[in-house]
C-alpha cells in the first residue's frame, strides 16, 4: 500500500516514537526568525512496508540511516554562517586507538569522534561513511528539543518550567495532564501511564500510527488525552517519547515556528555546525520533538561542545548544569535522568538514540565522546555496555 506524503513521518511514530499535534491558535508569543533559510524536503511516496524502521535489516539500516531525507519528509537547515573548527589534538596511545577501533568493529559503529578541550584526539569512520556524510540520530533529538526548551525560557516565550503544560497546549485541558508542569514532562515524571514497548502491538507507541490515520495533524494530542494517571505528578519516572513530542509542540506553540527553524538560530549558528541538518516533520508540518535529526558526526561533537561551554548565551545560565544533572536517580546505580539527557556515574551525562548514536559528555575532563552506528538491536544491549565501558576508559586515560 502506498501512503500519502502527508503521513510519511507518521510511520516513524510506529517504529520510533512519533509525531506531535497541531499548533495551538493561542501562542504565547511569536519569535522572529533571524535566518529564514530552512527548506521543506519531501521524499517520493513509499510503500508502507519500506518505512518500518525497526524492522529494516542490517543492510537497509546501513544504507538508509545516512539518507533518511529520501524516506521521510523533513526540514533542511543550512550550515552555520561561521563554522566552529576543532583543533588537532594529541592522538591517544596506539594501544587505546587499537581498542577503540576494535570496539567500533565489534559494535558496528559507523563513526567515533572524541574531542578534549576543543581538540580532536580520535576520529574514525566505518561502513562506508565519511566526514561529510550525515547519520540519523533518533532519540538524540530529545536533547536538542530540551535545549530549545531552555532557549524558549531564555527568550521569555516560556515563563517558567513550573508552568502547567496546558498553558501552552490548551487542547490537553481535561486530561491527565491538567496538573502536570513543563518541568515534569522535561524529566518524564508526569505520572501519566505510557507503554513504550516496540514489540507490543497494543503499546502506546504502536498505537501512534492508528491515531495519525484517524486524527491526522491532531494525532498526538488526541492520543495523549486518552492516557490515564498512574502516579502523582513528579513521583514516578517512565520513559515516554510521546512526552518529548509534547515538549516539541509546546516550544513550537510558544515561539511560533517549527523546531528546526528555531534550532537554526539557537543551536546551529552558535554551535557553528559545518554541515546542514535534517529534522523530520509530522503531518501538521512541525518537527518531531522526540526523534529524527540527521547530522554529520562532527555536528554531534559540536553539539556536545556547545553544551559543555554552556550554550553560548542561547539558554539560561547554568542550563546544562541542571539539564545534565540527575534530577531523577535510578536507585543507587549512578545512572539517572535530567531534562531529556541521561546521566551516568562520575558527573557524566549524554544523549542516546536507538541502534547506536550518542553524545557522552564529561565536563570535568572537557571531553565529548560522539558516536553513530548501526547496532544489531535497537536498545543496544551488549553494544551499549561496550561503548560505555570504552568511553570510561578514555576518560581514565585522558589525563
Amino acid at each position: 500500500m502506498v501512503i500519502r506524503k502527508a503521513l510519511v513521518s507518521s510511520i516513524v511514530a510506529l517504529a520510533l516514537a512519533g509525531c506531535a499535534g497541531g499548533y495551538s491558535d493561542t501562542n504565547t508569543a511569536t519569535a522572529e526568525p533571524v535566518l529564514s533559510q530552512v527548506k521543506l524536503v519531501t521524499p517520493p511516496e513509499r510503500d508502507l512496508s519500506d518505512l518500518q524502521v525497526l524492522f529494516w535489516n542490517d543492510e537497509q539500516r546501513s544504507a538508509r540511516f545516512r539518507d533518511m531525507e529520501s524516506w521521510f519528509a523533513g526540514h533542511e537547515v543550512p550550515a552555520a554562517s561561521a563554522t566552529r573548527s576543532f583543533a588537532e589534538g594529541e592522538p591517544f596511545s596506539e594501544g587505546l586507538q587499537s581498542e577503540l577501533r576494535a570496539m567500533m568493529e565489534e559494535t558496528n559503529t559507523a563513526g567515533l569522534m572524541i574531542v578534549e578541550d576543543g581538540a580532536v584526539r580520535f576520529e574514525e569512520y566505518r561502513l562506508g561513511l565519511g566526514p561529510n556524510d550525515r547519520w540519523t540520530s533518533f532519540s538524540v533529538a530529545k536533547s536538542f528539543t530540551s535545549t530549545l526548551l531552555g532557549a524558549a525560557v531564555k527568550d521569555g516565550f516560556i515563563e517558567s518550567l513550573d508552568d502547567p503544560i496546558i498553558k501552552y497546549i490548551p487542547e490537553l485541558k481535561g486530561s491527565a495532564y491538567d496538573p502536570v508542569t513543563v518541568r515534569q514532562i522535561a524529566t518524564m515524571t508526569s505520572g501519566v501511564a505510557w507503554n513504550e514497548d516496540y514489540t507490543d502491538p497494543n503499546s502506546d507507541v504502536a498505537q501512534m500510527n492508528r491515531f495519525v490515520v484517524e486524527y491526522g495533524p491532531d494525532a498526538i494530542v488526541a492520543q495523549m488525552k486518552t492516557l490515564e494517571r498512574e502516579a502523582p505528578p513528579g513521583e514516578k519516572w517512565v520513559y515516554k517519547t510521546g512526552e518529548t513530542n509534547l515538549i516539541g509542540l509546546l516550544v513550537e506553540n510558544a515561539v511560533g515556528m517549527p523546531l528546526a527553524e528555531y534550532a537554526q538560530t539557537k543551536i546551529v549558528e552558535p554551535a557553528g555546525f559545518a554541515g546542514s541538518m535534517f529534522w523530520m516533520t509530522d503531518p501538521r508540518g512541525g518537527n518531531i520533538g522526540g526523534c529524527c535529526l540527521s547530522l554529520r558526526l562532527s555536528e554531534y561533537a559540536r553539539m556536545g561542545q556547545f553544551a559543555l561551554e554552556g550554550g553560548k548565551g542561547a539558554v539560561p545560565d547554568g542550563w546544562f548544569d541542571e539539564a545534565g544533572d540527575s534530577l531523577v536517580d535510578f536507585g543507587d546505580s549512578g545512572f539517572g535522568y535530567g531534562y531529556q539527557w541521561w546521566t551516568y556515574p562520575g558527573n557524566t551525562f549524554g544523549a542516546q538514540g536507538i541502534f547506536g548514536q550518542g553524545i557522552t559528555l564529561v565536563p570535568d575532563k572537557g571531553l565529548v565522546f560522539a558516536y553513530i552506528g548501526n547496532w544489531s538491536r535497537a536498545s543496544g544491549g551488549p553494544e551499549r555496555e561496550k561503548m560505555f565501558m570504552t568511553a570510561m576508559k578514555v576518560v581514565a586515560e585522558a589525563d
